[in-house]
């Protein structure tokens, strides 16, 4: 063989080798990653399993709370379950609940474990940089906002925000009633978290804290439901929340615009045929039923 048909035959190997090469690189990443493709989006991945995970935390009445006389998924039950299951059948897809502690429903959906977070979502800054958020599907127009929930006992010397400077407050951790505190309660004792509303009620009831920041609403439901805990809700007070940024939202994996664009038209259904506000009455008288 001539040395030019034995450089040719080289170069000619050598191609080969790199081609080859290039093709077994590229079987393999994409074998490591087979979820990542371009076409691919989360709301074609629900469409294509059959099912929708929404995660929420589950005692908070009436959007989502557990009726103890049922099993299973049919436990849950509220506002916000009937909006995930609206949107559920709007897909043509089974619903799953996933029930979690509120600040697990927030981690969730930024690193993006599951589909929604349906959990009485108000915005925050942080909220819109860490997710997306949808519309607002619910404005308490006619019902009070947020507020404090102290003690009968104390009426008369806590009347607002600049008479906890030496009391113990209470309110949920990653919650808008946390981040009003910090935003409208100039001074405190000491201010503690709790992952569940509740908690930071019978905190209070049992003078482990003094004060808890609140949705007027759920916490006089509360009240309703255990007259003799000795609470109450603070007389001529709500916090100031801006209107502009009000309203319940859905939380969705930061990015996925179109299930967030999907998400808002069917918002604007229910917004307008008046579902939600229905569904939210229907499970005020729910809860109270159950005694919640």
């Amino acid at each position: 063989m001539s040395l030019k048909k034995k450089i040719t035959k080289l170069i000619t190997i050598l191609l080969l080798t790199v081609i080859a090469a290039g093709l077994i690189s590229g079987c393999t990443s994409n074998a490591s990653n087979p979820a990542k493709t371009e076409s691919s989006s989360r709301l074609d991945a629900i469409k294509e399993r059959g099912y929708l995970e929404v995660v929420m935390e589950p005692y908070f009445a009436p959007f989502e709370f557990i009726d103890p006389s049922k099993e299973g998924q049919e436990q849950y039950v509220g506002s916000d379950v009937e909006l995930a299951k609206y949107i559920a059948d709007k897909f043509g897809v089974e619903l799953r609940i996933v029930p979690l502690e509120f600040g697990a429903v927030l981690s969730s959906i930024t690193e993006g474990k599951y589909d929604l977070a349906i959990s009485a979502l108000a915005y925050t800054p942080a909220r819109a940089e860490a997710m997306n958020m949808s519309k607002g599907y619910y404005y308490p127009k006619d019902n009070p906002g947020y507020g404090l929930l102290i003690r009968k006992e104390d009426a008369a010397v806590i009347k607002g925000p600049e008479d906890v400077k030496d009391k113990i407050i209470v309110a949920q951790s990653g919650s808008l009633q946390e981040l009003l505190v910090n935003e409208q309660v100039p001074e405190y004792k000491e201010f503690k978290r709790v992952s569940a509303t509740t908690d930071g009620f019978l905190m209070v009831q049992e003078k482990k804290a003094d004060v808890c920041s609140v949705s007027i609403a759920m916490a006089q439901l509360y009240i309703d439901a255990n007259p003799d805990a000795g609470l109450m809700i603070v007389e001529d007070f709500e916090f100031e929340v801006d209107e502009s940024v009000s309203g319940t939202r859905i939380g969705i994996t930061l990015g996925e615009d179109e299930l967030t664009e999907e998400i808002n038209k069917i918002i604007d259904e229910v917004v307008s045929a008046g579902l939600y506000e229905k569904w939210y009455m229907e499970y005020t008288e729910y809860a109270k039923q159950l005694g919640l």
